[in-house]
């Protein structure tokens, strides 16, 4: 039997260029003047997956489209995997503090530099390349669904209803999703866990304009002062939430875990300059590493009233506005916390004053069970192409379709990342590793056949 390893030898240059090629569609979600910008990203890559090998298709929903490819030909008793990403990308903004044009990927210092190169369109290549090698040589021994979204920025709306129409077509063994970051450079990870995110807005108001600062300030409630004052309390001295009810549901991590992430080369000093912060806060009695990823949070993400242009303007706002978010862990729900906030402001607010709290986006928590068969299939693939045992570690942030994967196909879902730390992803200057580009293809071959692995088939999954 052939090897796919050879194929990538031959073609990493050409992979590299294709790579670039797609990274330089300005496939921004968010923005509709782009629209069909994210269109053309979602036919490139149908094209690409047809090039490789796969059936592939351009499928609609009520926004961008969903990119669906397929190849069973592994038979029946072969395990299916789902393979899941998203080809649309962040705004770029602020332009001025990108080194190069975020839509014109560079090669930089081992760096592939440009907006998506890490998160997500990068490893979404490394998968179409990885498929692309083992059906090149006959060595694909499982049967692949592909799933690509062009929602995901905009917290995919309209991918579960996707996903709950066609149960059938997307029925799996397990799902992969490759969309998080490494521990470090040299170490590969697989996540088990992910935080939830419950995303609200604040709107208050007091007055039908703004007023005169002095003609009615100390007799007509200031709505940024009452604004002001209940976010400053949302935290104890201790840096817990002060909301009732909110902690009622977090479930406490076990010792075994505490003790497994505190054994983690973790680097505080790297980590607060990596953030350019003097200092690192939270909740007491936590770990940083903890903090991230085991322990809920509340942050102000903005702020907006009265008068902000230069120099002064003496008027009361009559609106105020803040957003907020929360990140969850299991077992909080979105919807809860949001009911729980939106108690909290209205308790801690005068009567009259008008109160408005507008639910952005959602996403459930997720934990794993780091004993099942999936996970063991990834430590013998990533331990074999790095050469080096992979660490557990959990992500501070959200991938909230990764929960209704397995509620909605009942297969379970394995997080193996290969971004790194710093990265820029959501910022300037969004760089992939090189060396993990192409390292990544080769382990992405080498887990699709250790899956296939008959001492963990899938119905011994633990």
């Amino acid at each position: 039997m052939a090897d796919p390893g050879s194929h990538i030898d031959l073609g990493i240059g050409r992979f590299r260029e294709e790579l670039f090629e797609f990274l330089r569609i300005p496939s921004v979600s968010a923005v509709p003047e782009l629209t069909g910008e994210t269109r053309r990203a979602a036919v490139w890559l149908a094209d690409h997956l047809s090039e490789a090998g796969l059936e592939s298709e351009v499928l609609e929903t009520r926004g961008h489209p969903v990119v669906l490819g397929s190849w069973r030909g592994a038979g029946d008793d072969a395990p299916t995997i789902l393979i899941y990403g998203h080809y649309d990308v962040q705004p770029a903004e602020p332009l001025d503090e990108w080194t190069s044009p975020p839509f014109e990927p560079e090669l930089r210092d081992g760096r592939i530099y440009a907006r998506g190169a890490a998160d997500d369109k990068g490893q979404v290549h490394m998968h179409v390349k990885a498929l692309e090698a083992c059906l090149a040589e006959g060595t694909l021994p499982v049967n692949v669904v592909t799933l690509f979204e062009g929602e995901e920025e905009v917290g995919s709306p309209n991918l579960v209803p996707f996903v709950k129409a066609n149960r059938e077509r997307l029925r799996c063994d397990a799902v992969i999703v490759s969309d998080s970051s490494m521990f470090a450079p040299g170490l590969p990870s697989i996540l088990f866990s992910l935080r939830g995110l419950a995303y609200l807005e604040v709107r208050l108001r007091t007055a039908g304009s703004d007023l005169h600062s002095g003609t009615y300030g100390g007799a007509v409630p200031n709505p940024a002062n009452l604004l002001a004052g209940v976010l400053a309390g949302l935290h104890d001295d201790d840096g817990r939430i002060t909301i009732e009810g909110f902690y009622d549901d977090v479930v406490e991590w076990d010792a075994e875990t505490r003790a497994r992430i505190a054994e983690l080369p973790f680097d505080e000093r790297e980590f607060r300059q990596a953030a350019d912060v003097e200092m690192v806060s939270g909740e007491a009695g936590y770990s940083t590493l903890e903090r991230l990823w085991t322990r809920p949070t509340c942050d102000v993400n903005g702020l907006l009233a009265g008068y902000t242009g230069p120099g002064a303007k003496t008027v009361l706002p009559a609106r105020a506005m803040a957003k907020v978010s929360f990140r969850l862990v299991p077992d909080q729900k979105p919807e809860r916390v949001a009911d729980l906030f939106r108690a909290h402001v209205r308790k801690h607010l005068p009567p009259g004053v008008e109160a408005e709290i507008v639910e952005l986006h959602g996403g459930d928590p997720w934990r794993a069970d780091p004993s099942g068969w999936t996970f063991e299939a990834a430590e013998r693939a990533l331990e074999a192409t790095f050469g080096r045992v992979p660490v557990l570690q959990g992500e501070g942030g959200s991938i909230p379709i990764v929960s209704d994967f397995e509620r909605e196909l009942d297969a379970p879902v394995l997080l193996v990342g290969f971004a790194l730390p710093g990265s820029n992803m959501h910022a300037p200057n969004e760089w992939l590793s090189n060396e993990n580009y192409e390292t990544g293809i080769r382990a992405l071959v080498r887990l699709y056949h250790e899956l296939a692995n008959p001492r963990k088939a899938p119905d011994s999954r633990s």
